[in-house]
């Protein structure tokens, strides 16, 4: 078992080859950058906190696996990941979501991993209070009157364990799980914070009604454990180790970040694009932003660019910016070669997804090599003449491929379907023929 903690960079990149197919140097940045995280953390001493992470700008068009190897080295690391869009936020001032928010969110989404750490910790203690609970109001009111004996709890919880009373219906309190009614304040960008603290207090001001429901027996404990557990996990404990975990070890993913590049003019929409920059840059740079957990030193939190960069320039971010990511992976767009792995070799390979679904229906589905190497032939050949949209075009063409058999498997199931290169030109010989319909369909 390989501690997530102590990867080393070429763990990291050989993890990454099981899920992404070529960019190696992309691999081998994101590697080098997470293993000098655990590098600094070894190190005592005030210089420590004068090591700061070397942020990641990657370049490439879309579809080749920019998003996936941020995504993959995260859940890899047990790392908080945010991925946000660039175009999504706005100047202050404007209204729109400000570029604080990512912080907020990505503390929320780490509160909800230490959370569901601890709650494993919890889970045995708690399923065992669950099922007192639970014998308590199965045993007849009639027996509750008197003092029953032990061997009356013994034979309820035997059963209870060895699933006897799963069928049978009790009636329990429920907590509820949305304590405030859902509100939301149309705020300028900025007052996102304001929104958060007004559900906060209105939390505090309205009484909590528990309500009642009849379900199973096996409903009644899953409900039972998740309140048991809640009442065991410290959530103070948790806050703290989840606004650490943000600060040391957090990923936020910037995509499209190409698209609030300005190209020169001081006028119309690229004011906005650079007011946007600006907001960004101390948040890249190192702040404090105030969440609904605490405050959040976004210093050390690793920070990584994506973008096409096919109308704009890196050069065109404005030179702050630019500083802020010094480390530049431009990816390679993908071949035809690339296309053949990318359906075959990774542990979550379109095909295999595929074969999964179909085995549902008693459909055991089978490519041979060449209608693999058909559809890779087709999918580049689409990128080529349409809008290059990567390993995505691939998910079109096999959907398509495979729909007529999609749709009739419940009815033709259990066989065997041996998929050919003919049968791939058949299923696509209508679109192919017609390049207008490529543009709509494929």
């Amino acid at each position: 078992m390989i501690n997530k903690e102590e990867l080393t960079p070429r763990q990291i990149v050989e993890q990454l080859d099981r899920y992404i197919i070529g960019q190696a140097k992309a691999k081998r940045s994101v590697a080098i950058a997470m293993r000098n995280r655990w590098r600094r953390q070894q190190i005592k001493g005030p210089l420590k906190e004068e090591i700061y992470p070397k942020n990641i700008l990657m370049i490439g068009p879309t579809g080749v696996g920019k998003t996936e190897i941020a995504r993959r080295l995260a859940k890899l690391t047990n790392s908080p990941f945010l991925k946000v869009e660039a175009t999504k936020f706005t100047e202050v001032g404007y209204v729109g979501r400000d570029v604080e928010s990512m912080i907020r969110d990505l503390v929320h989404i780490a509160v909800q991993m230490v959370r569901e750490e601890e709650e494993k910790k919890v889970l045995e203690k708690a399923r065992s209070l669950a099922e007192e609970r639970l014998i308590e109001l199965l045993i007849p009111t009639s027996s509750r009157k008197i003092e029953y004996d032990p061997l009356t709890k013994e034979k309820f919880l035997k059963m209870l364990k060895d699933g006897a009373l799963d069928e049978r219906y009790v009636e329990i309190e429920i907590e509820p799980t949305q304590k405030v009614p859902t509100i939301e304040i149309l705020t300028a960008s900025g007052l996102e914070e304001m929104e958060m603290q007004l559900r906060d207090l209105l939390s505090s001001f309205l009484p909590v009604r528990s309500k009642k429901r009849r379900v199973k027996v096996k409903e009644a404990l899953e409900i039972l454990t998740k309140e048991e557990a809640n009442k065991l996990i410290d959530m103070d404990k948790v806050i703290k180790e989840a606004i650490n975990k943000t600060e040391t070890s957090g990923i936020i993913f910037i995509d499209e970040i190409d698209k609030i590049a300005s190209r020169g003019e001081s006028y119309g929409p690229d004011v906005s694009r650079e007011g946007v920059q600006r907001d960004l840059l101390p948040i890249v740079e190192g702040t404090t932003v105030n969440t609904r957990y605490g405050m959040v030193r976004t210093d050390y939190i690793l920070f990584i660019g994506s973008g096409a960069f096919h109308i704009s320039k890196p050069s065109d971010l404005i030179p702050e910016l630019q500083g802020r990511f010094p480390i530049r992976v431009e990816l390679e767009p993908l071949t035809k070669e690339d296309f053949i792995r990318i359906l075959t070799e990774p542990e979550n390979a379109i095909i295999k997804q595929y074969q999964a679904l179909l085995t549902t229906e008693g459909i055991e589905l089978e490519f041979t090599s060449d209608a693999i190497e058909e559809i890779a032939r087709l999918a580049y050949e689409i990128n080529q003449k349409m809008e290059n949209i990567g390993a995505r075009r691939l998910y079109t063409v096999v959907e398509k491929v495979l729909e007529e058999i999609s749709f009739e498997a419940s009815e033709i199931g259990p066989q065997k379907i041996i998929i050919t290169p003919e049968y791939v030109k058949k299923q696509l010989s209508d679109i192919i023929s017609n390049e207008e319909l490529i543009k709509f369909i494929l």
